[in-house]
């Protein structure tokens, strides 16, 4: 089956949405298409740029609802982060072993730490796979999708895999956009079996796809959907990964020209 280029752009907005919270006192913020936030998400953001320690709890986006009227479903979106740089410059790219599935492989330790510490509503509240359960419960018609850019898109994979394993739903839809390889071969074989309705959007010439190198025992989950900023963007780090360049390259093979590239990236060099 094809992949659906609107329900991929619009969940690219969904991410965007998560970079840009409307306000942060309270923490608020205003997805596309009518969508209401039932609850923020707060991570530890580690060794990046916003984070100023270990135990430095940061928002990292939302679980939005669909309004009235439309099919139910449910959307968590989770950002990536400016400090992408810095961990692919100090990551040791060490595997410990998948905490949440057993026999699920092993995963990369600073993905797993980030990922374990998800929370919603606060940064003591619940993990966010225990706050969808009874969010899917109450809502039993509801679709569940997970979308995240660059570092959010490794937090989104893990999600995905946890929302199965712990019985939340078996049908998760799943788009990252510019994710790294998150785990070894045995956790994409793990996730490729549970997981098949799932979207990897990688841009030929962004370096985090590519991250941590494979020949380090890293494998890649399916499914990949190829774009190529080549001769489109700047040839740079920041507006290869940038989110706004994946949605320009989406809009422009769906026959659309409303998505523009940031104006740092505009030109080939």
């Amino acid at each position: 089956m094809p992949m659906d280029l609107p329900t991929a752009i619009q969940l690219g907005q969904f991410v965007n949405a998560a970079y840009s919270p409307s306000s942060t006192t309270p923490l608020t913020y205003a997805p596309p298409l009518g969508y209401q936030v039932v609850q923020p998400i707060y991570g530890n953001d580690l060794a990046t740029d916003i984070s100023s320690g270990p135990d430095d709890a940061v928002p990292f986006g939302f679980i939005a609802q669909s309004p009235a009227g439309v099919a139910p479903q449910i959307v968590v979106a989770i950002r990536g982060t400016e400090g992408i740089w810095e961990w692919v410059q100090d990551a040791r790219f060490n595997r410990v072993t998948c905490p949440f599935a057993a026999g699920a492989g092993t995963t990369d330790d600073g993905f797993t730490d980030v990922y374990m510490s998800l929370t919603t509503g606060s940064p003591s509240g619940p993990r966010v796979v225990s706050a969808l359960a009874p969010l899917l419960k109450a809502a039993p018609t509801a679709t569940l999708t997970i979308t995240g850019h660059s570092l959010g898109s490794a937090l989104a994979t893990l999600l995905a895999l946890d929302v199965v394993e712990q019985g939340v739903t078996d049908t998760p839809a799943v788009t990252t956009f510019a994710s790294p390889l998150v785990g070894d071969g045995q956790f994409a074989a793990t996730y490729n079996s549970e997981l098949p309705n799932t979207w990897r959007i990688a841009n030929a010439v962004d370096i985090v796809p590519k991250l941590p190198p494979p020949n380090w025992g890293f494998v890649h989950v399916n499914t990949l959907f190829s774009v190529s900023s080549l001769g489109k963007a700047k040839l740079n780090p920041v507006c290869c990964h940038a989110m706004d360049t994946y949605l320009y390259l989406l809009d422009q093979l769906n026959g659309g020209s409303t998505l523009k590239l940031d104006a740092s990236c505009v030109g080939l060099i």
